[in-house]
């Protein structure tokens, strides 16, 4: 007898429900019998400092590139006075958010969905819940709440590490002072520039960690499903922060901008 097929937007209803009851567990085991405060601190060492190296790098050449693609056209409407002021907008406001998002979603989603759909392959997710471990609270609280707090911090850092490379793009050419340079960049920026890119990089944070975890603790058991989940995650994850930036955006005009 030949194997139905389930129809596409069926299995894609049956994936949200099983996020939301995914979702639903964590929430009820965040507090559930004591937070895991040694596993938490671990989980922020592993997915904030380990990730700053690479996030600094990429910022350091993305706010170097950016002064040096904007230059030639600022200086032709005789505006490259306002490199500083154009350069920090738009890193704090989209470009810093979003590719740092994105290179923790490569790097944070695809280690959380292997490491626990490795776990979940060796059967040590099944131990804990046999021994009485609790392994939603152990092993997923921590990584979601871990990640949603690095995340915001590595954009922070990111972004003062884009300025400085924007200024040594700036100095290639001219002769800016550093305080001149940074005085700039400080006074264009606005507490809606600033508070709403922060608040949207705890959900980009969030989404990394919970996709990761979802795909890692949800997959199947076999070898190969440790790579399935591994790419999964960094698929889901990155397109959940696209999604959260344009809503964030659409948010911001209405709060702000009417």
């Amino acid at each position: 007898m030949a194997e139905q097929v389930i129809p596409a937007w069926k299995r894609w209803l049956e994936g949200i429900g099983e996020q939301g009851a995914f979702f639903s567990r964590f929430v009820r085991n965040i507090f559930a019998g004591g937070f895991e405060w040694s596993e938490f601190v671990r989980q922020c060492y592993e997915i904030g400092y380990r990730s700053f190296t690479l996030v600094g790098i990429t910022s350091f050449i993305m706010g170097l590139v950016l002064i040096l693609q904007l230059r030639p056209t600022m200086v032709d409407f005789g505006a490259e006075s306002m490199l500083p002021r154009t350069l920090s907008i738009a890193l704090i406001r989209e470009i810093g958010p979003v590719i740092t998002a994105i290179i923790c979603a490569g790097k944070i989603a695809s280690s959380i969905g292997a490491e626990l759909g490795s776990m979940k392959v060796t059967e040590q997710i099944d131990a804990m819940e046999v021994s009485g471990a609790n392994p939603i609270q152990y092993l997923v609280v921590t990584r979601i709440i871990a990640a949603a707090v690095m995340v915001p911090l590595l954009t922070l850092l990111g972004d003062v590490i884009g300025l400085l490379g924007g200024f040594l793009a700036i100095n290639l050419t001219d002769e800016v002072s550093f305080f001149l340079y940074f005085n700039k960049c400080i006074a264009s920026i606005e507490f809606y520039d600033l508070f709403p890119a922060f608040i949207k990089t705890i959900f980009f944070g969030f989404a990394i960690g919970f996709v990761g975890c979802y795909k890692g603790y949800n997959s199947n058991k076999g070898t190969e499903s440790v790579g399935v989940a591994a790419n999964s995650a960094v698929v889901m994850a990155s397109l959940w922060i696209f999604v959260i930036d344009a809503i964030a955006v659409q948010i911001t005009n209405l709060l702000y901008y009417q």
